[in-house]
């Protein structure tokens, strides 16, 4: 029944993840809730011994039905590679809880900013030339990147409304970068948590299959329904995120 409830679990985190990121919110928990027991390293490392699968999935996928600028998404999911391991690394030495009652305060800022913008990432215009639109891409992939690796919460979020607000990108397409660099952070974490031993593959090969699975499922809605549906997606994700954080930081 354990491995039954992370299954579950994962293919419901799949599918969030590949609307519009977020799975961490339903999978973190619920792994925390059915092996309280275990190391929390050991299910941070199972969590993304899943999650990178199903990214990567929605990666292939929506790389198939959305024209997406390579040459400059490329390297910004190298520097959200290198931004990931650095956070790991700077976590070893710096303590992260000062950022919990920080973080729901500006998720809160990029919910409202959202609404009071109608129209936010409903029409995908590019605003930058090529060299600028990959420097900022890059900019977004190492901060973010950091971030993730650093403390993690909503990092799908802050992708996908930068890419947005930043870059002139339609809901569909900030989402679809987003699993692109979203996969090279959950590589830079697995790698080091499997260099730790912080890993249980048999748990996580499960959740990894079932996981891909929400992922062709979530992939397959968001583009049969376009960045209307991504974009309220978005909303109801980052107000989970919001109640979640601030539970976590002021209450709990």
């Amino acid at each position: 029944m354990e491995l039954l409830t992370a299954a579950v679990a994962s293919l419901a985190a799949g599918f969030v993840d590949a609307v519009v990121g977020g799975g961490g919110l339903i999978l973190v928990p619920a792994l925390f809730s059915v092996y309280p027991n275990a190391a929390p390293a050991t299910l941070f490392g199972t969590n993304k011994g899943a999650a990178i699968w199903g990214t990567a999935w929605a990666t292939h996928q929506y790389a198939k039905r959305v024209s997406l600028p390579w040459l400059s998404l490329m390297p910004a999911a190298v520097a959200a590679l290198v931004g990931s391991f650095c956070g790991a690394w700077a976590v070893t030495q710096v303590d992260p809880s000062g950022l919990r009652k920080v973080l729901p305060v500006i998720l809160l800022g990029v919910l409202l900013y959202t609404l009071a913008k109608k129209d936010l990432g409903r029409l995908h215009a590019p605003r930058h030339a090529a060299t600028a639109q990959t420097l900022i891409a890059s900019a977004i992939g190492l901060v973010i990147g950091f971030y993730d690796g650093f403390f993690g919460p909503g990092t799908g979020s802050f992708f996908v409304f930068l890419f947005v607000r930043l870059l002139g990108f339609d809901f569909l397409h900030a989402s679809a970068t987003a699993k692109l660099l979203n996969t090279a952070t959950n590589f830079s974490a697995l790698m080091l948590f499997v260099s730790k031993g912080h890993i249980w593959w048999h748990v996580a090969a499960v959740m990894a299959v079932a996981n891909v699975v929400g992922s062709l499922v979530g992939t397959r809605m968001a583009l049969a329904r376009g960045a209307g549906f991504v974009r309220g997606m978005f909303v109801v994700v980052v107000s989970l995120l919001i109640l979640k954080t601030g539970w976590d930081a002021f209450l709990r």
